[in-house]
Order: C-alpha cells, then sequence, then structure tokens
C-alpha cells in the first residue's frame, strides 16, 4: 500500500478528531497497518477551524505531522479557506456542499458531496456527520473495510448508538463510491 496522508478539517465539535482516532485504530487494530493520528488543540476547540492528521501505511512511520495531505477534507468554510493551499499535487480534496462553497483552484482532485443534507435526510440527527464523512472517505479510498471500522464503533459507542452510526457510515459509504480514486 502507498503511504496515505490525510488531514480531516472542520469546526470544533464537529467530530473529525473523533472520526480520525476512528480511522486510525481501524488501521492499526484491525488491518494491520502502521497508523498515527494527530490533533490541534486550543481555541480550535470551541468552534474554529480545527484539523486532524492521520497517516496510514504498511511500513513504520518516522513523523506523525502531515505537511502535504494525499486527501484533505474540510467540513466548514473556515476550515477550506485555511487549509486548501496544503493539498498534495494530485490529492482529493473532499467537502460537504452544505457548509463550503469551493472557489479556488488547486491541484487535486475536489469532490463536494451531500453528507450533511443526506444524514439529517435519512437519520435526522447531525451528531453521526462525521461518521458519514469517514465513509465517504472509506468509500472513495478503500484505504480500510466497513467492517473493520464497524469493529472499533462498536468498542468505543455505546450499544445504543451503533444502528445509527452503522447508518451514517453506509451513507458515506454510498455517497463516496461513485468518486473512487
Amino acid at each position: 500500500m502507498e503511504r496515505c496522508r490525510l488531514v480531516f478539517s472542520g469546526s470544533g465539535g464537529q467530530g473529525v478528531i473523533t472520526a480520525a482516532i476512528i480511522l486510525a485504530e481501524t488501521a492499526v487494530l484491525f488491518e494491520g497497518l502502521e497508523a498515527t493520528q494527530a490533533q490541534a488543540y486550543g481555541p480550535e476547540a470551541r468552534g474554529g477551524a480545527t484539523r486532524s492528521d492521520i497517516i496510514i501505511a504498511d511500513s513504520p512511520i518516522r513523523y506523525p505531522k502531515v505537511t502535504q495531505p494525499n486527501v484533505l477534507v474540510c467540513l466548514t468554510q473556515e476550515a477550506y479557506t485555511k487549509f486548501y493551499p496544503i493539498i498534495r499535487p494530485g490529492g482529493l480534496l473532499l467537502t460537504d456542499s452544505r457548509y463550503v462553497k469551493m472557489y479556488s483552484k488547486v491541484d487535486a482532485r475536489q469532490v463536494q458531496l451531500p453528507m450533511y443534507k443526506s444524514v439529517m435526510g435519512e437519520i435526522g440527527k447531525p451528531i453521526v456527520f462525521n461518521i458519514c464523512m469517514l465513509g465517504a472517505v472509506i468509500g472513495i479510498t478503500e484505504l480500510v473495510s466497513p467492517e473493520s471500522l464497524m469493529k472499533v464503533l462498536e468498542n468505543r459507542i455505546p450499544a445504543g448508538f451503533i444502528e445509527l452510526n452503522r447508518k451514517a457510515l453506509e451513507i458515506g459509504m454510498n455517497l463516496g463510491k461513485n468518486c473512487k480514486i
């Protein structure tokens, strides 16, 4: 597998850091891969643009920070404005169509999906927006299997929320499956 560098960005409270942790755990615990995850804390945790870096590889990772991600996810306009310049040429820039207006030309594949709208339309609860985003990333990149990701979710969240998260993951995967890189 080629080393994949990802950055998830959005607003504090959207769950981008939680989604990054879940992805890294999935890679390590159930896929036999190496992974690192690092995040930004500070005023971002209260609503500003926040960021989490993930690296997934089949060889040792010597530095946990991402400078030019293969995959950049921006869930808010502020995150897009702040982070779009860091995308690796030829990478994937994924945004949510409700919250982000893409206005910049970048040397990357820009994909805009109605993740929030789909979650609200099919589930009605925004709490799983981050899991839908994670499903879209997995649907596009196939970095880890959805079954492995569900095993991590089953270990991390209360039993009463498993089906809600499973549905959100499926919604995201269905949105992402037509956008394979």
